[in-house]
C-alpha cells in the first residue's frame, strides 16, 4: 500500500505542475485565434496596420506556445513517474487519446507556428493565411482531446472494467468522445482561452496607448480584443451555467463543495454567495444566503433540490458495502481467472467496485474482511472533497468572469466611440487587468480537480490506489524540483515577453521597426541604403 504522504505529495507535485501548464495554455487557445482574425482583416482588406499588428502577436503567441510545449511534456511524463497504477488502469482509453492529440493536434499545431511566424517573405497572404488558421485549428483540437481524456476522468464513460487485467478497456469511442461532461468542458475552457487573450492584448496595446507608442496598432488590436472578448465572457458564462448542470447530475459532491452543502434543504434552496465551511464539523461555521436563487441556478426552477453531504455519505455507505464483495471476487481472480463463482459475484457488485477499492485504504493489511462500520463511515467522508477550498475557488472565478465582463462591456463602448484614449485611468486598469484572467482560469482547474477527490477515476480509481510507489524523500525532492524548474520557466517567459512588448511592433509607425537597422535583415537593398547613409 502506497504511504498516504507519498500520494499527497504526488499529488502536490501534480498539481503545481498543471498550474504551472496552464498558465500558457490559455493565452495560447485564444490569441492565436485574435491573430487570424487581424490577418483575416490584413488579407481582404490591404491595411499594412494590421499585417504588423498579426506579426507583433505571432511573435508574442511563439514565446508563449515555446514555453508551454516545455511545460506540457514534462507534465505529461508524470504519469508514468508518479501514478503509474492509473497509467497501467486507463492506459488503453487514455493513452488512446492522448496519442489521437498528438498526431492530430500537436504535430499541427507545432509544425505550422514555424511558418507562420517566419513565412511572411516566403507565402502569398493566401497561403499565409491558412497556415495561421491551421495554427489556431490545432491548438484548440490540442484542448479538445485533452479535456475529452480529462473528462473520462470526470465521468468515465466508453470503456468496460475488467476484472482480471484491472484495466479500463475502450469499448465505444464514440461515446467516449461525445461524453457530455467534454463537450461542455470544452466550450467553456476554450472561450476562457479567448478571453485570456483578449484582456492581454487590451492590456499591451493599453500600455502603448498610455505612452502614446505604436497608436495605430494598439487602438486597433484594443478594438479587436475588446469586441473578441465581450462575446467571449458572454460565452463563458453560459457556458459555466451549463457545465453546473452537466455536473449536477454526473458529480453531486463536487456540486456540494461548491455550494458548501451539508445538510439537506427544501426547495427553493438558497444560495451561499459567502460562507466559512468546516469540514471537520460538517457545516458552515457563518454564511451568507440569498433565497431561492440556488434552485434556480442549477435546476432552472424554483422547485429543484441538490442531496446535501449527509445524503451522499449516507448513499456512499451503501455502495460502499456493496462494492467490498466485487474486490473481494476481484482478488480470487487474480488466482483463478476463469473461477465462475467469483466472476457472477463480481457482475452482481461490479457497479459499485470503486466504492469497494475507496474503503481497502483503512482495511486492516487491506484485508476487507476485517473493516469495520467505523471505517466505512471514514471512507464515506472522503468522497466530500475539501469544501472550503472548492467552495472559495469557484466564487473567485465567477467573480472574476463578471468583472471581465463589465470591463469588456465598458472597453467596447470606449473604442467604438473612439473614446478610450481619453480615459487614462482606464487604461492604467486595463493592465491591471492582466492577471484576471490566468487567476479565473487556474481557480477553474482547482474547482474541476480537488472537485473530483478522492477519485482518479471519478467512482471508479480511488486516488491512493492510483499512485507509484516512491520513498517520501524521493517525492520531497521530485516535488522541489518540479517547483523550481517551472519557476525557471515562468521568469524565461515573463522576460522573453516584456523584452518583445518593450521592442513593439516592428514596421509600425514611431516603433522600432522603423530603425533601419532591422531592415536589413529582410531587404538587402536596405543594407546598401544604411551602408551609404552611415559612409
Amino acid at each position: 500500500m502506497v504511504d498516504d504522504l507519498v500520494v499527497d505529495l504526488s499529488r502536490l507535485q501534480f498539481a503545481a505542475t498543471a498550474l504551472y501548464h496552464f498558465l500558457f495554455v490559455p493565452l495560447t487557445l485564444g490569441l492565436s485565434f485574435i491573430i487570424a482574425v487581424m490577418e483575416t482583416i490584413y488579407v481582404t482588406t490591404g491595411r499594412e496596420v494590421y499585417r504588423h499588428m498579426a506579426q507583433f502577436w505571432g511573435k508574442l503567441l511563439l514565446i508563449n506556445f515555446a514555453l508551454g510545449v516545455a511545460t506540457g511534456l514534462t507534465m505529461e511524463f508524470q504519469f508514468g513517474m508518479n501514478w503509474s497504477y492509473y497509467s497501467s488502469f486507463v492506459g488503453d482509453t487514455f493513452g488512446t487519446l492522448l496519442a489521437v492529440e498528438g498526431l492530430m493536434a500537436f504535430f499541427m499545431e507545432s509544425t505550422f507556428i514555424g511558418l507562420m511566424v517566419f513565412g511572411w517573405n516566403r507565402l502569398s497572404k493566401a497561403q499565409h493565411l491558412v497556415v495561421t488558421y491551421l495554427v489556431a485549428l490545432g491548438s484548440n483540437l490540442s484542448a479538445l482531446w485533452i479535456l475529452v481524456a480529462n473528462s473520462f476522468m470526470q465521468h468515465p464513460q466508453g470503456a468496460v472494467f475488467n476484472p482480471v487485467t484491472m484495466r479500463m478497456e475502450l469499448s465505444s469511442f464514440s461515446a467516449l468522445f461525445f461524453n457530455p461532461d467534454a463537450q461542455a468542458k470544452f466550450v467553456h475552457t476554450v472561450l476562457a482561452g479567448y478571453v485570456t487573450a483578449a484582456i492581454f492584448v487590451c492590456g499591451v496595446s493599453a500600455f502603448y496607448m498610455l505612452r502614446k507608442r505604436h497608436m495605430e496598432v494598439a487602438r486597433r488590436s484594443f478594438r479587436v480584443a475588446s469586441l473578441f472578448g465581450v462575446l467571449g465572457t458572454a460565452g463563458v458564462l453560459t457556458l459555466g451555467d451549463a457545465l453546473g448542470y452537466v455536473g449536477a447530475h454526473t458529480q453531486p459532491s463536487k456540486l456540494v463543495a461548491m455550494e458548501a452543502l451539508w445538510t439537506a434543504e427544501e426547495a427553493p434552496m438558497a444560495f451561499n454567495a459567502i460562507a466559512f465551511p468546516s469540514q471537520s464539523e460538517e457545516r458552515n461555521l457563518w454564511e451568507l444566503q440569498v433565497p431561492a436563487l440556488l434552485s434556480i441556478l442549477v435546476t432552472h426552477s424554483l422547485d429543484g433540490t441538490l442531496p446535501a453531504a449527509d445524503e451522499l455519505q449516507e448513499k456512499a455507505k451503501v455502495r460502499i458495502r456493496n462494492g467490498v464483495p466485487a474486490v473481494q471476487a476481484m482478488q480470487r481472480l487474480s488466482s483463478d481467472p476463469h473461477d465462475p463463482e467469483a466472476l457472477a459475484q463480481f457482475e452482481a457488485h461490479k457497479a459499485d467496485v470503486g466504492y469497494g477499492l475507496l474503503v481497502q485504504r483503512y482495511a486492516p493489511e487491506g484485508d476487507l474482511t476485517r473493516i469495520t462500520d467505523a471505517d466505512v463511515t471514514r471512507a464515506a467522508k472522503d468522497t466530500i472533497p475539501e469544501v472550503w477550498v472548492i467552495f472559495w475557488s469557484f466564487r473567485v472565478m465567477v467573480a472574476a468572469g463578471l468583472l471581465m465582463l463589465g470591463f469588456f462591456v465598458m472597453a467596447v463602448f470606449l473604442t467604438l466611440t473612439r473614446q478610450v484614449e481619453q480615459y487614462p485611468r482606464f487604461l492604467r486598469f486595463t493592465v491591471w487587468m492582466i492577471p484576471v484572467p490566468f487567476i479565473a482560469c487556474e481557480a477553474g482547474w482547482i474547482v474541476a480537480e480537488m472537485g473530483r477527490q478522492p477519485w482518479s477515476v471519478y467512482e471508479v480509481l480511488p486516488t491512493w490506489l492510483a499512485a507509484s510507489t516512491h520513498s517520501v524523500a524521493y517525492m520531497v525532492f521530485s516535488v522541489a524540483g518540479f517547483i523550481l524548474l517551472y519557476t525557471i520557466f515562468i521568469v524565461i517567459e515573463m522576460f522573453l515577453m516584456l523584452r518583445a512588448i518593450r521592442k513593439g511592433p516592428e514596421g509600425a509607425e514611431g516603433g522600432p521597426g522603423n530603425d533601419p537597422t532591422l531592415r536589413v535583415a529582410v531587404n538587402p537593398a536596405a543594407a546598401v541604403s544604411h551602408v551609404q547613409s552611415r559612409s
